[in-house]
Order: C-alpha cells, then sequence, then structure tokens
C-alpha cells in the first residue's frame, strides 16, 4: 500500500503535521500502512492572527460562536460545552462526561478526567477525531458545521466514546473501557467493542443500531450507515470479525459476519448479508451478497473518489 504522502486520506488533507497544527495524520493502530513524518510533510500556511493553529478546533470554535450569537437561548450551552474548553480533547472529554454519566452513581466530574485522562495518553484518539469531524462535514449534506457534528450527532459520539475506550482497553484497563462500551451503547444506540480498532476519517451515518465486535479491523476514510453489524458467525473465539479495508461504503442494514475482508474502495449494499471475502472495487449485494454479475472490480481510483468518500451507493462502478 502507498505511503502516506502519495495517498493523503481525504479527511486528512488539512492534516499535515502531527501535535500543533493537527494536519491529521493515520494513527497505524488500524494497519500497518506507513505515516509519512513531519520532516516529509509540506508545510502548512501561517496560522491566522489569534489562531490556536489547529484548524478543526478553530473552525469549530468559530462555528460555536456564530450560532451562540444567532440565538441567545444557545449562548451558556456552547460556552460550557465549547468556547471555555483550551482543546478540542478538552471539549469532547467534557460532553461526553455529561452524555454519560449516572446521577448518583457515575459522577461526571470524575467520568470527565477519565476520558481526559485516556485522551491525553493515547493523542491519536484526537488526530482521529479531527478526521471523523471533517469527514461528515464533508460527506453529510446534513451537516453544514463541524459543531453541529460535534454536539448533536450520535454516530461522531459514540464513536469518540469508542475511542478513548479502545484507549483505556489498550492500557489493559479493561473494567472502565467496558463501561463506556456499555454507556456509549445505552445512550447512542451504537455498540462497540473497546477492542475494536478504527482507523481515521470515519463517518457513521444517522448510526442507530451499529454493532462492531472485538476483533474487527476497520481502514481509514469508511462510511457506515445504520443498523449494520460487524460481527461474527457464532461462538468461536479468537480473530472472529471483518477486516474493513480504506475506502469502503457499506450500507444501511448490511451484516459482515466473520473473519472476512472487505477490499479497498467496496461497496455493500443496504441489506447486504456477507459471508466472504469481498474484492477491492467490487459491489456486493444481496442475501448472502454476492458481487453484482456483469460488473467488473472497479479500478483503484484516487481516495477521494472511493465510495465511502463518495457516498455514491448506485450500481456506477
Amino acid at each position: 500500500m502507498a505511503a502516506c504522502v502519495d495517498k493523503w486520506p481525504p479527511a486528512a488533507y488539512l492534516c499535515r503535521l502531527p501535535e500543533k497544527f493537527y494536519c491529521v495524520l493515520p494513527d497505524c493502530t488500524a494497519t500497518d500502512r506507513p505515516v509519512v513524518t513531519a520532516s516529509a510533510a509540506p508545510a502548512p500556511a501561517p496560522a491566522a492572527s489569534g489562531s490556536s493553529g489547529d484548524y478543526v478546533w478553530d473552525v469549530l470554535r468559530a462555528e460555536a460562536q456564530d450560532d451562540a450569537d444567532d440565538e441567545p437561548l444557545l449562548r451558556k450551552f456552547y460556552h460550557d460545552l465549547v468556547l471555555s474548553r483550551p482543546s478540542l480533547e478538552s471539549a469532547l472529554a467534557s460532553l461526553l462526561a455529561t452524555k454519560l454519566c449516572i446521577p448518583g452513581a457515575l459522577p461526571q466530574d470524575q467520568l470527565r478526567d477519565l476520558l481526559a485522562g485516556a485522551l491525553a495518553a493515547h493523542p491519536e484518539a484526537g488526530r482521529a477525531a479531527r478526521a471523523d469531524l471533517v469527514a461528515a462535514r464533508d460527506r453529510d449534506p446534513a451537516c453544514a458545521k463541524m459543531v453541529h457534528c460535534f454536539l448533536y450527532y450520535k454516530g461522531f459520539l459514540a464513536l469518540q466514546a469508542h475511542r478513548a475506550a479502545h484507549a483505556l482497553w489498550s492500557d489493559n484497563r479493561r473494567a472502565p473501557a467496558l463501561l463506556l462500551q456499555s454507556r456509549a451503547s445505552e445512550v447512542f444506540g451504537v455498540d462497540i467493542h473497546p477492542g475494536a480498532r478504527i482507523g481515521c476519517g470515519i463517518l457513521l451515518d444517522h448510526a442507530t443500531g451499529v454493532v462492531i465486535g472485538e476483533t474487527a479491523v476497520v481502514g481509514y476514510d469508511v462510511s457506515i450507515l445504520h443498523g449494520v453489524t460487524l460481527g461474527g458467525t457464532g461462538k468461536e473465539s479468537g480473530d472472529r470479525h471483518p477486516k474493513v479495508g480504506d475506502g469502503v461504503l457499506i450500507g444501511a442494514g448490511a451484516s459482515v459476519l466473520g473473519n472476512v475482508h472487505i477490499g479497498d474502495g467496496a461497496k455493500i449494499g443496504a441489506g447486504a448479508v456477507v459471508l466472504r471475502d469481498v474484492a477491492d472495487g467490487t459491489t456486493a449485494v444481496g442475501n448472502p451478497a454476492k458481487p453484482i454479475i456483469g460488473k467488473k472490480a472497479a479500478p483503484l481510483r484516487r481516495p477521494e473518489e472511493l465510495p465511502g468518500v463518495t457516498m455514491e451507493q448506485r450500481w456506477s462502478d
């Protein structure tokens, strides 16, 4: 697979350097793809006066300020959850804590500290969150502003809860990781095992009913609609869940079962039940899913033309 300097994930175009500028780089937790180094990446334009140099956070804060100015009712809400926060990670920990806390049993302040600590220990989670926000803005025609995705889109919030849970799971803190999984499932209706490895630039569109198993792997720039299952086939143990390549689009209600591989740029039709590997660039539909008859696998395309980015669900390949 090409090095990242040759094949930037579309959600990562704005993110060319690590650390301060947060030009989102893949964290290589999902695949063994090489990562371009800071010295190899092109330098960004100088930050504007008053900017933090973190493009996604700066845009999100500006959008929040615009909404707060337009709607006085929202001023305190936006101030408490976005405008008063020093970073995207801080805002994300605070927001998830307000959603996932249990009054009298799981205090909001302690949960916020748990989330903030997990994100601080695993900066790749923050980089991935930025790519997820850009992906939602660019792919979802209903998403006019990144701040709306950040505050209101449960698919995004469930995915970020998973990223924090995965950070804890990776640090062998299994109990709090499972706690976050359970609360996210209850609150958002999305059940992602903390062991699952998920890349950057992911869109969970609508998201209700999405289930992703423990040994599943999801690549970069993947779009998954509501009701999708990436699950096992029974009671087998070990590596038993799907491996989804880059730029894949999985339609609503599809089930991908077992340790099967979905190739880069593939499309899985709505309601399909996938039990076998799907080749790169192939459209698979039906129960059991099969490649569309008479259709050749699509040639390898530029990253921005892959189905997971274009959200094109017709049989156009």
